[in-house]
């Protein structure tokens, strides 16, 4: 039972299943149960050439890929041009009935989407994709900044500046002057006190003395170099800025009604677009993007208990459609 051969209707003449590796591609040719040919190729861009030119050469239209991780992309990049492709999330490709082995993969993927059986996940085009690099990188960037700006707080309190509890923002203008007099060596409350804005209401008694701290040269080491960080963060996303604002500059249009929307400013709106596009064809429905993007994820009770998903960190692209 496990050997029978299982046949499925065929309605693409001839296509090309892949399994991506991180340094070898397999590749299947097929058009028909017996009229298919299996080859390997490493993953530098001269073999992926070859493989592309071997792919038109054999009259190959459709091509499907399984892979894990990135490694689609180099490949992805290569054939775009050349050939319909399905990006194929590997659990699906599993789950349809058939014998199914390692060694066999792109075999097997080449039967199914010979067959019309495979989802192709969301691909959005290359502008699109190199704009969520842009935005995902801005998103790491800003989050490094927020961790270094709570180090400082910590380094603070380890000199026993309690700076952090008499202003409620430790990266306000008023803060950030007495850091970096602090960082400059500066040992005088009173000088200290002299950039504090009108605007702080606590009492003047109360932060004369959480600045009276223990600050070493140790201390100011470590300022020092979490300040530079930050700086030095701040100039990358000044240029990611620019250079976002290059590459969605086709999406104003887009950008503009996204912002229309009561709580999306610019960076949200750009983020939006950056994971889904702008061709809602793509999408069925509003009911499907929603669960795409983990928006409405599903119910999961188990003895009478609601178990509730962490949402996605952000949009993955191997997700089925």
């Amino acid at each position: 039972m496990e050997n029978q051969e299982v046949r499925f209707e065929q309605i693409i003449q001839c296509g090309c299943g892949i399994d991506v590796h991180r340094d070898t591609v397999v590749a299947t040719v097929r058009r028909s149960d017996t009229d298919f040919e299996t080859r390997t190729f490493d993953t530098f861009t001269d073999s992926l050439i070859m493989l592309r030119d071997w792919a038109k050469a054999e009259g190959v239209t459709h091509v499907a890929m399984e892979s894990t991780g990135i490694y689609w992309k180099p490949v992805f990049n290569v054939l775009e041009e050349a050939f319909e492709i399905i990006l194929v999330n590997a659990r699906h490709a599993r789950n349809i009935p058939g014998h199914k082995t390692n060694k066999k993969d792109s075999r097997w993927i080449s039967k199914l989407l010979l067959s019309g059986l495979l989802k192709g996940s969301f691909i959005p085009p290359q502008d699109i994709r190199e704009l969520r690099d842009l935005v995902r990188y801005k998103k790491k960037k800003v989050a490094q900044i927020a961790s270094d700006k709570n180090r400082i707080i910590k380094i603070l309190e380890d000199a026993n500046i309690k700076l952090s509890s008499v202003v409620t923002e430790v990266s306000g203008a008023s803060a950030t002057k007495i850091i970096n007099d602090i960082i400059d060596g500066q040992t005088n409350i009173d000088e200290l006190m002299q950039h504090l804005h009108k605007s702080i209401k606590t009492d003047r008694n109360i932060i004369r003395k959480a600045l009276d701290g223990r600050v070493t040269n140790h201390h100011r080491f470590m300022l020092n170099i979490v300040r530079e960080s930050i700086q030095e963060q701040e100039k990358i996303i000044t240029k990611l800025d620019a250079q976002i604002d290059e590459a969605a500059r086709d999406y104003s249009v887009e950008v503009d009604l996204l912002q229309s929307i009561p709580g999306i400013a610019k960076d949200s709106a750009l983020t939006i677009i950056s994971e889904i596009g702008v061709d809602m064809n793509r999408f069925p429905n509003e009911h499907h993007i929603s669960s795409w993007t983990g928006l409405s994820p599903g119910s999961n009770e188990s003895a009478s208990k609601k178990k509730v998903p962490e949402p996605p960190k952000e949009t993955n692209t191997s997700k089925l459609l």
